[in-house]
């Protein structure tokens, strides 16, 4: 243990006091033995003087902490000799010794020198040893807050340095905290965007085995997570409602190509049995998935009726999951545009209209206004321009500014980044079909 680390009490007690030192000032030398003798005992250091200059020359060379004089002196008085020693030394104590008969003298000496005590001659030993006593007691005292207020400092300096050297670790642990952070948030959104990719591939497949028109389960998924947000739900639960958007119709993947490829008007009661079965088909499907579970969920009921009279567990009202709800209207709105429900594609106010027809009875009231709310806005502008460029001119960051269609399957979203891989791919892609691609890049 450092001895900065030690209680103020053991480091007031680390180093043991110098012993006290009086000086003895007197012309007859009997008086100096007695003094001697008198504190040879008490543990204190005891020096000598015959008479006033003596005595300034020993204070000159030696610590000293009392004095003790003689008022009558040949020479120099005590009176001047206390008062010489004021003057270069004030912290020595000072006591004077004198006769009863020099009592004018004294009181002069107390008042010119400051004298803290005066003692008649002849003294008592007992009472000289405790007047000496009290008054060392209080240099003590002085001593030991003096050492104290050093310890204080010692203490206080390294203090400072111990909280310097702890804000450097701190800011050091914190800046690697921070790029730790920003590491793992790099590593997320990579894992993010891999796992949605991963998704979109889905439904990609999904999409080909039906034989309808590219993106539409993207469609799908950005207007539910429009009308999720209207609604202000979490992000998560947007989320969610993103991704079961996508993966909708994955449930399809195992339905006849007869039964895919008609509209839901065309089909018999008995094929539109069938077809009812897909939702849960596709919760099924997604079952190993566990970062999938509650998007499948979403996809099993997002044929239910606001009215009970859905499919496939007949839900109605708030029973059926707000995701679903959310789901059922995107995924109506964009089939009966694209012909899916209906003989012939519909235009999209007719769409929007049909929607609306459908309030408290096939859809939820609260999820149509959010609808209607989401369609109703103005389309963003585009944040730049776009270039149709040829595979052969593309470069690794180019972001796609549409959906990159061939043979009425969505090979990239809108957005994607271009990397040397995907670009690889693209041409690859275009060496097999045989097809330049209509490749349009976002131009800032």
């Amino acid at each position: 243990m450092t001895a900065e680390a030690l209680p103020i009490e053991a480091l007031l007690d680390a180093e043991p006091e110098p012993a006290f030192t009086i000086l003895c000032v007197d012309d007859e030398v009997n008086i100096l033995s007695a003094l001697r003798r008198l504190f040879r005992s008490s543990g204190y250091r005891i020096l000598i003087a015959e008479g006033g200059a003596a005595g300034l020359e020993v204070l000159a060379n030696e610590k000293v902490d009392l004095i003790i004089s003689d008022m009558r002196m040949p020479g120099m008085s005590g009176a001047e000799f206390l008062s010489a020693a004021l003057e270069r030394w004030p912290d020595i104590v000072r006591i004077l010794l004198t006769g009863y008969a020099d009592i004018q003298s004294t009181i002069e000496a107390i008042n010119r020198a400051r004298i803290s005590r005066y003692v008649s001659k002849p003294w008592d030993d007992a009472e000289m040893l405790r007047i000496v006593d009290e008054a060392l007691a209080v240099k003590k005292l002085e001593r030991e807050k003096a050492q104290l207020n050093s310890v204080i400092l010692r203490q206080n300096s390294e203090l400072k340095r111990l909280n310097l050297s702890l804000e450097d670790k701190v800011k050091e642990r914190t800046q690697a905290l921070e790029m730790t952070m920003g590491e793992l948030t790099e590593v997320h959104e990579k894992l993010k965007k891999g796992f949605i990719a991963s998704v979109r591939v889905f439904a990609n497949l999904i999409e080909m085995r039906a034989g309808k028109l590219a993106g539409h389960s993207r469609k799908v998924a950005e207007l539910a997570r429009a009308i999720a947000q209207q609604l202000e739900l979490s992000d998560a639960e947007a989320q969610d409602i993103f991704v079961a958007g996508l993966l909708h119709g994955i449930g399809k993947i195992g339905l006849p190509d007869a039964l895919i490829a008609k509209s839901f008007v065309q089909m018999t009661l008995e094929e539109r049995n069938v077809y009812a079965k897909y939702p849960a088909k596709g919760q099924a499907a997604l079952m190993s998935l566990e970062h999938l579970q509650s998007a499948a969920k979403l996809i099993r009921s997002q044929h239910e009726r606001f009215d009970g009279l859905g499919f496939p567990d007949r839900l109605s009202g708030m029973q059926i999951p707000i995701g679903s709800r959310i789901l059922n209207i995107a995924n109506d709105f964009e089939s009966l545009q694209a012909g899916m429900l209906t003989d012939k594609p519909m235009a999209r106010p007719d769409a929007i209209k049909n929607i609306e027809t459908g309030r408290n009875k096939r859809y939820d009231p609260a999820v149509v206004d959010a609808f209607l709310a989401v369609v109703g806005k103005p389309e963003a502008a585009p944040l730049g321009r776009e270039r149709e460029m040829r595979s052969k001119d593309l470069q690794v960051g180019m972001v796609l500014a549409r959906d990159l269609i061939a043979a009425g399957v969505m090979l990239l979203a809108k957005d994607y980044m271009l990397d040397e891989r995907l670009i690889g791919q693209i041409k690859h892609f275009e060496e097999a079909d045989g097809t330049p691609l209509k490749i349009y890049i976002q131009v800032k």
